[in-house]
């Protein structure tokens, strides 16, 4: 059992981290909600979007575990401020682009690179908050309470889920370019009250004597971490790619009537979320493999009962109980793998879930559209199946450890 240590940084971190948490989710989910009329705006195809997307992933994957690592060697606060102002600074970079573009549109080819390099860019600065705010969460608060503190960081992002898109398509409105200026702001905003409210800490490695933490993906402590993550990651990334797809050739759907039930649905996930996280942050005590368990059962239902659906509200039911579930898993996979490792190692452990995240944020698209192609209903009986799947792991995890 890892040793923790006693501060005030808790009472002062929190709320900065929540805040990051928000305004970081909103920026992304703002780039979502405009790319789609950006890419026809300036005469590219849909799987230029897809590609940038997928470079964002990869660049996630590849970079998350060296974040974490080097919070554990330069400290929490400096690698939160490097991260949130190289995300600003790209963020910025590309919106500037993007209002030059729409004025005067570009060869083809340079359109495709400047957004596949800065949404690369923005997905490799990004990388480094989550897994360095979960460590920095586990370095503060003791085992079995850190399920309810990771919650608070995952009702944030699912409000950024569910306002950052709404914002952007009403600023929108008034000007592709402004919605993206304006999202451009919100690291700025985060890294100000970072700088201002996250008090500088000794670096964990540096603190306590301890040589570089060293962590492979395969470390046997993080089995249960891992597969959840990515099994989570595959799941919702699958369900968020082929709702719009489903709800035009199952409803019968214009596609922009499909456009806006999709919409609708990814809200009802926002929902979902956020209620499922008032309640992990409510009992406090329950063990966050229990939650894992109760959660993957009941989102793997969810999804799998979208397979069925005929109108419209039974599909917004089924994503909202899918997301009602995904609320009990995503906080508990975090905190479960800060439990499962010593206090030098914590940004090491975030980092690696955060790089499962990534595989699955790059796996879960070309898994879903593949099964797709094969039938509508088959991307979610696979995504139920993975989820009833990991119910059963966890469920025997927790039966060992009793």
């Amino acid at each position: 059992m890892q040793t923790v240590t006693t501060s005030a940084t808790p009472a002062s971190a929190l709320p900065a981290l929540v805040f990051t948490a928000l305004v970081g989710t909103m920026a992304m989910m703002a780039f979502v909600a405009v790319v789609g009329p950006v890419v026809r705006l300036l005469g590219l195809a849909e799987w230029h979007a897809g590609l940038s997307v997928t470079a964002a992933g990869v660049l996630w994957m590849l970079s998350a575990r060296r974040w974490g690592r080097l919070s554990d060697r330069i400290g929490r606060r400096r690698v939160l401020l490097i991260g949130l102002a190289g995300y600003a600074a790209v963020y910025i970079v590309m919106a500037v682009f993007v209002d030059a573009a729409l004025r005067a549109p570009p060869a083809v080819a340079l359109s495709v690179a400047m957004l596949v390099a800065t949404r690369a860019l923005i997905g490799l600065f990004y990388a480094a908050i989550p897994p360095t705010a979960a460590a920095l969460v586990a370095d503060e608060v003791p085992p079995g309470r850190r399920g309810a503190a990771m919650a608070k960081l995952g009702t944030a992002n699912a409000l950024g889920m569910v306002i950052g898109p709404a914002a952007a398509g009403w600023i929108a409105l008034h000007g592709i370019a402004l919605a993206l200026y304006v999202a451009a702001v919100l690291p700025l905003l985060s890294l100000a009250v970072l700088w201002w409210r996250l008090p500088d800490a000794p670096a964990a490695d540096a603190a306590r004597g301890r040589p570089k933490a060293t962590m492979a993906l395969s470390d046997p402590r993080l089995r249960l971490p891992v597969f959840t993550v990515f099994a989570a990651m595959v799941s919702v990334t699958i369900a968020q790619v082929v709702v719009g797809f489903f709800a035009i050739d199952r409803l019968r759907l214009s596609p922009a009537d499909g456009a806006g039930v999709a919409g609708l649905a990814l809200t009802a996930v926002g929902i979902g979320l956020i209620c499922a996280q008032a309640l992990v942050m409510r009992f406090k005590a329950v063990p966050p493999a229990r939650w894992i368990t109760v959660g993957a059962l009941v989102s793997g239902l969810g999804f799998a009962s979208s397979a069925l659906i005929a109108v419209q509200w039974q599909l917004l039911l089924a994503y909202g109980v899918a997301a009602f579930g995904m609320g009990f898993v995503f906080p508990s996979f975090q905190a479960l793998a800060a439990d499962s490792v010593e206090s030098h190692e914590q940004g090491a452990a975030a980092g690696t879930v955060a790089a499962v995240q990534g595989m699955g944020m790059v796996a879960g698209p070309l898994l879903g559209t593949l099964l797709y192609r094969w039938s509508p209903s088959l991307p979610y009986l696979c995504v139920g199946a993975l989820l009833v799947m990991l119910s059963i792991v966890a469920a025997l995890h927790t039966r060992r450890r009793a």
